[in-house]
């Protein structure tokens, strides 16, 4: 095993290697990736020892099952020169902004069908209805959620374990230069500055990153359509791909998130 880190692994692991970006990117380890899958149970040890190891585990899929280059962790296509600095945005504007550019983006598209649009955006339309509240998440449940979906995804998913200096899960997708979004929003630092306000407003955490996916755990999902209304308008302007090209409107979106205790992102 090939381990880029200055301090030793915080417990024993698996072969694997470490991954440095494309050549704008320098030589310094951006990560380290397992040759093979993620043995099971390893995910929730490397996470109770992020505290003292710095290290945040990352479960990583490929763009494909199967796919050679397991890509992009291993096919040159990781960018960190490309993200800013994601503790200086404001996640309440990043998601105001996105709103407001996709309702513009619907205008043009659709020839300024305000109807439609406020059909699929009901209850609020083109009005940015602001943040959702934050909840009140009981001590320790959002690292054993996290650790429960863990364990679920590494059992029937095609993925392998990483590990990333950093902090939080947000500022490890930040950086490791990931560009999943790319066609919704070219730098990581914003996506990641949301992230980093949902783990503090939800407890919601980052497990499972692919080529254009992200899979977060939720430990205290909203229990009504009410409650997950505000959120998944937050959703929308996120990942607009959530609404416009999976549940239709707004409101079957939110009804997908009542007690559901994961959040996943696909970006076209």
């Amino acid at each position: 095993m090939t381990w880029p880190f200055d301090t030793a692994p915080p417990v024993p692991l698996p072969p694997g290697r470490p991954v440095v970006g494309d050549e704008g990117a320098g030589t310094q380890p951006l990560l380290w990736i397992s040759d093979g899958p993620a043995p099971a149970g390893l995910w929730a040890e490397l996470h109770r020892a992020h505290p003292r190891s710095g290290l945040w585990p990352l479960l990583l899929s490929p763009l494909s099952a199967g796919d050679p280059d397991f890509r992009p962790w291993l096919s040159g296509e990781l960018f960190p020169e490309h993200v800013s600095d994601f503790g200086s945005y404001d996640s309440a504007a990043l998601l105001r902004t996105w709103w407001e550019a996709g309702s513009e983006e619907d205008e043009d598209e659709d020839g300024g069908d305000d109807g439609e649009l406020a059909e699929v955006l009901a209850p609020y339309g083109r009005t940015w209805p602001g943040p959702a509240p934050a909840v009140t998440v009981p001590a320790g449940a959002a690292d054993a959620e996290a650790r429960g979906l863990a364990e679920v995804l590494a059992s029937f998913k095609d993925v392998r374990l990483g590990l990333v200096p950093a902090r939080s899960g947000a500022e490890a997708l930040a950086a490791c230069g990931w560009s999943g979004p790319l066609n919704h929003e070219n730098d990581t630092a914003r996506i990641a500055a949301v992230l980093a306000d949902w783990e503090r407003r939800f407890g919601a955490q980052l497990v499972e990153v692919g080529f254009d996916t992200l899979h977060l755990s939720v430990p205290v999902p909203p229990a009504t359509v009410a409650e997950a209304l505000p959120l998944a308008a937050e959703h929308a302007a996120f990942c607009p791909d959530q609404v416009h090209q999976g549940a239709g409107t707004l409101t079957a979106y939110a009804e997908q998130l009542v007690d559901s205790h994961q959040w996943s992102f696909w970006w076209d």
